[in-house]
This record gives C-alpha cells, sequence and structure tokens, in this order.
C-alpha cells in the first residue's frame, strides 16, 4: 500500500465529509461511443450515496441533458442532481447554434469548446501517445473545427458565446490552445458571459502557469482534472507537487478539481476524488479550501445556487 493510500484509509471519514455536497463537473460516463466503465444512472447512484450535490457529465460526441432529465425525472430518491452539457465536436455540427440553444432549453449547464475535433488537439495527438477510441474504430477519424478565419471568430462563434450568454450557462476551453482561449474567454467577457472554466491547462492545451494566471485574471476557473495527477490513474503524467504549483498560481478560491474519470482500466470517478483530497490535505490544504475546490466553486460556476 503507498503512502497516499495509507493516508486515505486513515483520514476516510474526513475525506467522506469534505466530499458531502460535492460536485463534479467533468465526468466520462456512459453509454458512448468510447468505452466506459460507469453509466449515468449507475455513476448518479454511486454519488449520491456519498452525499454529491451535483454531477456534470460529459460525451464528446453527444448532449446527455435529455439522459440526465430522464434520471432526475425517474429517481427523484437519488440526492445527486445529474445534469450534463455538449462539446462543440463533429457530430453535433461543431458551432452549431441549434443544439446549443436546445441544449439550454433542457438545463444543460456547460458548453465545452471542441475536444477532440479542436485543431490544437489534432496537433497534438500527432506527437502523443494516445488516440481517441471512438475516432479510430467505430467512426470516421475527426475532422478540425476552427476558430478563426482570416484572424477573427468566425461567425458561428460568435453566435454560439451570445447564447450562452444569453442562457447563463458556462464555457468551458475544452482542448483548444491556449493561445485561443484567451481570445475566446475576452470575447465572452465582452458579451456577458459570466461563467467560465479553463479546462485542464495541465494536459493537451499548452499552458504555462503563467498563462493560467491570466486565463484566471478573465474571470475564469482553473478546472484540474484529478486523472493527470492522482495515483492509480491510468492517465497521471503529473506530480503531486505540480498539482500544488498550479492550485497556488491562482489560489483554491479560482480552482475546480473534477474527476475527468469514467474509462475503463482506471481508477472510477468517486475513488479518484477521494484519492484528490487526499492529496491535496496532504499538500497542506485545509479541509475548507479542499471544499472549495471539489464542491463550491464548481456549484457555483454551473450555477447550481440559482
Amino acid at each position: 500500500m503507498t503512502e497516499i493510500e495509507m493516508f486515505e484509509r486513515e483520514q476516510a471519514a474526513r475525506i467522506s465529509e469534505i466530499l458531502h455536497g460535492a460536485v463534479d463537473p467533468h465526468v466520462h460516463s456512459g453509454p458512448s461511443i468510447a468505452p466506459r466503465a460507469v453509466d449515468h444512472l449507475e455513476l448518479v447512484k454511486e454519488l449520491s450515496d456519498a452525499g454529491f450535490a451535483a454531477v456534470v457529465t460529459k460525451d464528446h460526441d453527444y448532449s446527455g441533458v435529455m439522459c440526465a432529465q430522464l434520471i432526475r425525472n425517474h429517481h427523484p430518491e437519488l440526492k445527486t442532481r445529474i445534469f450534463s452539457g455538449i462539446v462543440l465536436n463533429n457530430v453535433v455540427g461543431g458551432f452549431n447554434p441549434y443544439a446549443v440553444e436546445h441544449t439550454a432549453a433542457m438545463d444543460g449547464r456547460i458548453v465545452w469548446l471542441p475536444t477532440l475535433a479542436a485543431e490544437n488537439h489534432l496537433e497534438w495527438e500527432k506527437t502523443s501517445d494516445w488516440a481517441h477510441p471512438a475516432s479510430t474504430q467505430k467512426i470516421r477519424p475527426a475532422s478540425p473545427v476552427p476558430l478563426f478565419e482570416n484572424g477573427k471568430l468566425r461567425p458561428e462563434v460568435l453566435d454560439v458565446l451570445d447564447i450562452v450568454a444569453a442562457t447563463g450557462m458556462a464555457l468551458a476551453s475544452g482542448h483548444i490552445h491556449v493561445s485561443e482561449t484567451r481570445i475566446v474567454f475576452a470575447e465572452a467577457r465582452k458579451r456577458g458571459i459570466e461563467r467560465l472554466i479553463f479546462t485542464h491547462p495541465e494536459d493537451i492545451v499548452g499552458a504555462s502557469l503563467e498563462d493560467t494566471r491570466e486565463i484566471a485574471a478573465l474571470g475564469a476557473y482553473v478546472e484540474h482534472s484529478l486523472g493527470f495527477f492522482i495515483e492509480g490513474s491510468k492517465f497521471r503524467n503529473r506530480s503531486n507537487e505540480e498539482l500544488r504549483e498550479f492550485i497556488e498560481c491562482v489560489g483554491s478560491e479560482r480552482t475546480i478539481l473534477c474527476s475527468d474519470l469514467g474509462q475503463v482500466g482506471t481508477i472510477a470517478p468517486l475513488e479518484g476524488l477521494r484519492r484528490g483530497v487526499a492529496t491535496c490535505l496532504s499538500l497542506g490544504y485545509s479541509d475548507a479550501q479542499t471544499h472549495a475546490m471539489v464542491a463550491t466553486n464548481a456549484a457555483s460556476v454551473i450555477g447550481l445556487e440559482d
């Protein structure tokens, strides 16, 4: 048993209390074209037993708002409220204003800018040792969904920003490059978007600590995917000390810790969040600071208090 596993076992009750009322705003549950270890209903049942306030499911290829509504309607006994959003990749038509309006009308909470279809992601994938299983086995490879034309944000991008502003959903950066995020988020603020999420600066998007500070200065919460940090995750490529550096560069009050888990062959979302809380406590963060990073900050950005 590793040192962090020992700590997690010793502090089990404390970790459970910190996670009471938690919100995981980024979970890859199924059904999905990609292999998933848990489906949406199984996920929300498990999180409900743990006292979570809410969860937001994310699929790279479809808006999960219908599944979320079905579960809310038929399982009123569950304490955890389940929501979803939309990722602006090829399957939904990229920057498709109809799809975004539909997501908002069905109580969607987050609009993610392109992920697997981001130009930056496709460039990153060329030199990485990773390829999304769905894009190589089940459907045609992703094609780029660009944000800019002749150096300016495309009209359909601006249309989507206006919809997000009007509906109060959160805008998340997805897998676009940090240099693009800076421009899009600045425009988003001009157009009245109040809820911004900078998606995993630690991976794919090319962000430094200084970049992260600059994005946070635009009013964004910085969301870290625990799957890249915690022991036991097959995606781990960052150290505990790097997690501390990222948190310290914007403060616990601007940091969200999500699982970004649900894939097969790795640690489960709830287990990942428990390990993440244990890691934060071992790094010296207080119970209140850790609770903010796994609960209240995410609740604010998805409008749970509304």
